[in-house]
């Protein structure tokens, strides 16, 4: 279990590289979907996108975001995610691994 008096964006968002895009088998972190998090009182909210606006994985991604977070940090009491399309997902989003493993030169 993780250390309660130190949550942060970024352990956060390590967390949720746990969470694999079922179809391109990269996290959801280098994907750059995650948009956003924020961390109250007992309470972190996540603030995603998808690649494709009507993507049918939407309800598992974003409720495997939530078990990650949950699992992670289990002194907290409330966890929302949210998706969020603005700015709309571009390949610009990327990190350099995930670049690399889909072949994109851009």
């Amino acid at each position: 279990m993780m250390d309660s008096t130190r949550i942060t964006p970024e352990r956060v968002r390590s967390c949720l590289e746990s969470v694999i895009d079922p179809e391109l088998g990269i996290n959801i972190v280098d994907l750059g979907l995650i948009y956003g998090i924020r961390i109250g009182e007992n309470r972190i909210e996540v603030d995603m996108t998808l690649t494709n606006p009507g993507c049918p994985m939407v309800g598992m991604i974003a409720a495997e975001v939530e078990q990650a977070v949950r699992a992670a940090f289990e002194e907290i009491d409330d966890v929302e995610v949210s998706l969020v399309f603005d700015p709309p997902w571009t390949l610009a989003r990327l990190s350099e691994a995930a670049k690399e493993s889909l072949g994109y030169e851009g």
